[in-house]
């Protein structure tokens, strides 16, 4: 149990690696399978896996009366996935929504992952980590880290497919997984997606200046 709560209408960054710091995305149809569920899993509403969550939505084409958007756990501000980990900033939206979200989003990955490489047991190091994005200063600072993290690290050239991150919807104005609002909000704060992408540049090379690249196989310092 978390020693304190995650509070709704805040902002926190999440993150989560493999167990042993194995990879968690073997070929690029498993980070379109994350991606997903990232999407699938982010209602309040039960499914129990992304096939029934389809055959709902093939239901609704049926019927048009039925589609209505699903009650979001959370808003997706911005999310990098990389071979072995990956990070998110989320907005709260309900009491317990990240709780929620995040569990049946490793869990639904796990059942698909475990299913496909026919193993067993854990993928992710423990539920997930998560810090509260308490002030301005840091709420610029790790958007930029989680943004384009991936160019924190040395990712090898037969890894690099592995990697999705929402930089390109941000740079592109297209969102697909990032909330529409929130993304919308960003943009206004910072100008426009060419300065969103300026500022995210500029946090990469100061952290990298800072500590150097390092390989996905080190611990990751978390910025403060």
């Amino acid at each position: 149990m978390r020693k304190q709560p995650l509070l709704t209408d805040n902002y926190y960054h999440i993150y989560n690696r493999g167990v042993d710091k194995r990879d968690i995305f073997g070929d690029v149809s498993d980070i379109y399978r994350f991606a997903e569920s990232i999407k699938g899993f982010n209602r309040i509403d039960k499914i129990m896996s992304l096939s029934n969550l389809k055959k709902h939505q093939s239901f609704k084409q049926i019927a048009p009366e039925a589609l209505s958007e699903p009650e979001l756990l959370v808003e997706v501000v911005a999310y990098c996935l990389n071979p072995n980990h990956f990070h998110f900033i989320l907005k709260q939206s309900i009491d317990g929504g990240i709780a929620k979200f995040m569990q049946k989003l490793q869990a639904g990955y796990t059942s698909y992952f475990n299913i496909k490489n026919c193993r067993s047991g854990v993928l992710f190091q423990g539920a997930f980590k998560s810090q509260i994005i308490a002030n301005e200063n840091y709420f610029n600072k790790i958007i930029g880290y989680v943004n384009k993290n991936y160019l924190i690290h040395n990712i090898t050239d037969n890894k690099k497919n592995l990697i999705l991150s929402g930089d390109k919807e941000y740079e592109n104005n297209n969102f697909k997984i990032i909330s529409k609002i929130e993304s919308h909000r960003i943009l206004e704060v910072f100008g426009d997606s060419k300065k969103f992408k300026k500022h995210c540049d500029e946090i990469v090379e100061a952290i990298k200046e800072e500590r150097g690249e390092r390989s996905l196989l080190e611990d990751e310092e978390i910025p403060r």
